[in-house]
């Protein structure tokens, strides 16, 4: 099925430079947003505290169930509402460490009594997470997403290019990086911030310019997704971790597609000018770019608007990054490759060496 007449050529390449204002400027914005509110804002998951989930028998707004915790003197609370057509059911988050739980979920039970009523509300579960579990989990997340950008680059730089013992540097490269950073017992964020540098520099300096592209997109990716997070001050959570590693997924498999009709079409040497080449890769595999984020966005906007509180963030997460994905896999990914020109090139142009 082609929704694109086969002969069309629209000039993605040749717009680069209003796509990579637009990106520019969205990263900036994120780095603005995280500035103005001190950070990621990490849920219970990552930053420690009280979950408490509780389904009520008929009609409860969020104030009412707001103003019982208060009654009790319990604040720093976070309500989240994700009813059902059988009843009101919340998910709140209470900032507060050193507890019982069990005596705690005992003073909310009386709290929801004395407001609601006995046999008005089901207390379903309250969890607690300590500072250290969620730190020790907040690091192991943004190594994941770490680590599969990096082997990401691997993979790509491996694939498309065959330059596998580049790849395999690279990897040893970075593994004593990271060891030689950790040393100076620097913060994980900053540790992963120098490991993706040095991640980029090393694409650069062996010209592993398919895995440069694919690294950028991919890190352009995660940067205006944790944005949007932060401008509508929605949690980070362990589920949100894992649309971003969806997201990113996602994002790769739309710019391998883009990558490997560009990799047939040099091996045609149908075009001599790798820019062209490039653009007509893109415009070739248009058609299908657009049936497979059409058809996925289809399922996330379902998810988003009748999936129920509980997975709204994560299908939010997906909504944001899926059109980013998209996006960056045309405009970012590709018209990269042209920055960084392969050892085999010369001017601009490309050789006609079998690969």
């Amino acid at each position: 099925m082609e929704l694109i007449k086969p002969n069309i050529n629209l000039d993605f390449v040749g717009n680069r430079k209003y796509a990579y204002i637009l990106s520019g400027s969205l990263i900036l914005l994120t780095i603005v947003f995280l500035i103005v509110r001190g950070g990621p804002n990490f849920g219970i998951d990552f930053a420690g505290g009280i979950l408490v989930q509780v389904k009520f028998n008929k009609e409860t707004s969020t104030g009412q169930v707001r103003n019982a915790l208060e009654s009790a003197s319990i604040e720093n609370t976070t309500v989240q509402d994700f009813s059902t057509e059988e009843g009101s059911e919340y998910l709140v988050r209470i900032e507060q460490e050193g507890v019982d739980v069990t005596e705690f979920k005992d003073r909310i039970q009386t709290a929801f009594k004395k407001t609601f009523g006995e046999g008005a509300f089901e207390v379903r579960r309250v969890e607690m997470v300590g500072p250290k579990v969620g730190k020790d989990l907040r690091q192991k997340a943004l190594f994941a997403v770490f680590y599969a950008i990096l082997f990401i680059a691997i993979y790509i730089s491996g694939r498309f290019e065959l330059k596998w013992l580049m790849s395999i540097i690279m990897a040893g490269a970075l593994l004593v990086a990271v060891y030689l950073a950790s040393l100076i017992n620097i913060s994980v964020v900053w540790l992963i911030v120098i490991a993706l540098i040095v991640t980029l520099g090393l694409c650069w300096v062996l010209r592993l310019r398919y895995a440069l592209g694919a690294v950028v997109a991919l890190i352009h990716d995660v940067i205006i997704t944790v944005g949007a997070f932060s401008f509508f001050n929605k949690e980070i959570t362990l589920p949100i971790v894992a649309a971003l590693l969806t997201i990113i997924g996602y994002s790769l498999n739309d710019t391998i597609i883009v990558f490997d009709r560009i990799r047939e079409n040099l091996r045609k040497g149908r075009r001599t000018d790798f820019s062209k080449t490039i653009n007509s890769s893109i415009n070739e595999t248009l058609s299908r770019t657009i049936l497979t984020s059409g058809t996925t966005l289809v399922v996330v906007v379902s998810l988003f608007i009748l999936g129920g509180g509980v997975i709204h963030d994560f299908a939010f997460a997906l909504l944001v990054g899926i059109v980013v994905g998209t996006y960056s896999s045309i405009y970012v990914a590709s018209p990269i490759l042209l920055a960084l020109p392969a050892a085999d090139e010369k001017g601009g142009m490309v050789s006609k060496r079998k690969r």
